[in-house]
């Protein structure tokens, strides 16, 4: 049993079912809230700013995690049914107490780097899941925009090059909140990383032997 199994198994009560479905429906509610009540401007009472923190707004800590996408009401409702799809896939496969572990790990570097960068996001957090929803379910197709179908492997690519992007773009606060976030991926999968890097290797020494051989 390797460390982060026996990280899960003592923070099993911490355990939420349905994490992403939760997730994604109060962001869902923050939206609605939002249109409802343009004049009232929900959002600014939930991202975190440490200022607002130290003078006593404490749920700003954690309240931005159910801010939802800044975009078009299709694409919103296209991100938040992605969300819950990824999330389920994932609770069926790691079950739901690595799933909880997982977001839990990415909301603490997403905190922390929120020390850095003076604000925090769910952005780089939920690209995370979708990162690892494509490492377990590489093939798996899904409807763009309800439509298109591709396999997640194809926008994990993409996702992954807005990451560069961002990482070559970005001052040096965000590059870091941006490289917390990709290690919390590292975290829980750097064995199958490892694996899969033997495994190359090993091919790859086994074909150049070969070779030899055959001249």
């Amino acid at each position: 049993m390797n460390v982060l199994d026996k990280i899960e198994r003592k923070t099993r009560w911490l355990a939420i079912p349905n994490l992403m479905f939760l997730l994604s429906g109060m962001m869902l509610a923050t939206y609605l809230l939002q249109f409802a009540l343009p004049e009232e401007n929900i959002y600014s009472y939930l991202y975190l700013n440490w200022d607002l923190i130290r003078a006593g707004e404490v749920w700003r800590v954690l309240s931005f995690l159910i801010l939802p996408p800044m975009s078009s009401p299709i694409f919103i409702l296209f991100s938040l049914y992605f969300y819950c799809l990824i999330g389920n896939g994932l609770e069926r496969q790691w079950g739901t107490s690595r799933l909880t572990l997982f977001y839990l790990t990415g909301v603490v570097f997403a905190i922390i780097g929120s020390l850095f960068t003076g604000y925090a996001t769910n952005e780089y957090l939920n690209l995370c899941l979708f990162f690892a929803f494509a490492a377990l379910f590489p093939k798996f197709e899904i409807l763009v925009f309800f439509v298109l179908p591709i396999e997640v492997r194809f926008l994990a690519l993409l996702d992954a090059v807005y990451f560069v992007y961002a990482l070559i773009v970005s001052p040096w606060p965000e590059r870091i909140a941006i490289l917390l976030s990709v290690f919390n991926i590292l975290i829980f999968f750097w064995n199958d990383i490892y694996r899969t890097i033997k495994l190359r290797s090993s091919t790859w020494k086994t074909r150049r032997n070969f070779k030899k051989n055959m001249r």
